[in-house]
């Protein structure tokens, strides 16, 4: 039985060997690419919109919305990370149902690199809204003391992403497996459905959090204002 991609060599080349992991990670980027190139391309105000287009603009106003709604501020930049994230995630679960295709984010590998991008993400955002200063600032709130906690806690947030997203997704794939050795012709169908639900839980709650923990280095040092009454 094999448990992740990682353990599925599909070529070598030049002496290096290319796993399932590497593989369908590629095929994911380029499926995404190319279909945002195809849906976009021909964006004109005098064109109806497709219903892919449609579809995707749901998608992307659905994104703005969760992320609006953490945030309470406008955070476009914010928006490309965690839609990013979330698409594909996404799109790396839905593919399962693919008779062949292993999802990359069953491998420790794909999602200790997406923690590790989260964890490159939040200073960056941080210091690109607070300032160098006030950023590392926020680690020895609301004492200096607590500056190791801090730090601690930062490193664990990644580590939970990453295993959370690999061992559902894994986990998932093993049960299906086993299912199928039992009765090959009903368990997969309810795996498959079930599959598919938990993969956009998983992909929503990564990028949610991702989302969170973003909107929380980069939050205002000071309440804001009330807004002026318009006379």
């Amino acid at each position: 039985m094999t448990l992740t991609p990682d353990q599925i060599i599909v070529f070598v080349a030049w002496g290096i060997s290319v796993n399932a992991t590497v593989v369908f990670t590629w095929v994911v980027m380029a499926l995404l690419t190319v279909a945002s190139m195809l849906i976009t391309h021909n964006l004109r105000p005098d064109v109806p919109p497709s219903r892919w287009r449609t579809t995707l603009e749901v998608i992307v106003l659905g994104i703005q919305g969760q992320i609006h709604e953490i945030t309470r501020r406008p955070a476009r930049q914010l928006l490309y990370f965690s839609g990013t994230l979330f698409l594909f995630i996404a799109t790396s679960n839905l593919l399962m149902v693919v008779p062949g295709f292993q999802p990359p984010t069953a491998s420790l590998s794909t999602t200790t690199a997406l923690a590790l991008s989260v964890l490159v993400a939040v200073p960056l955002f941080g210091i690109g809204s607070r300032g160098v200063v006030g950023y590392l600032k926020t680690y020895l709130e609301p004492s200096f003391v607590m500056l190791p906690f801090n730090v601690i806690s930062e490193f664990s947030r990644g580590i939970s992403l990453a295993i959370r997203l690999y061992g559902n997704i894994m986990s998932g794939g093993v049960i299906a497996a086993i299912l199928l050795s039992v009765a090959p012709f009903f368990f997969p169908v309810i795996m498959d459905v079930l599959g598919l639900l938990t993969g956009l839980i998983q992909a929503y709650i990564f990028a949610i959090l991702a989302t969170v923990y973003i909107s929380s280095a980069t939050a205002a040092t000071k309440p804001a204002q009330p807004e002026e009454e318009t006379q």
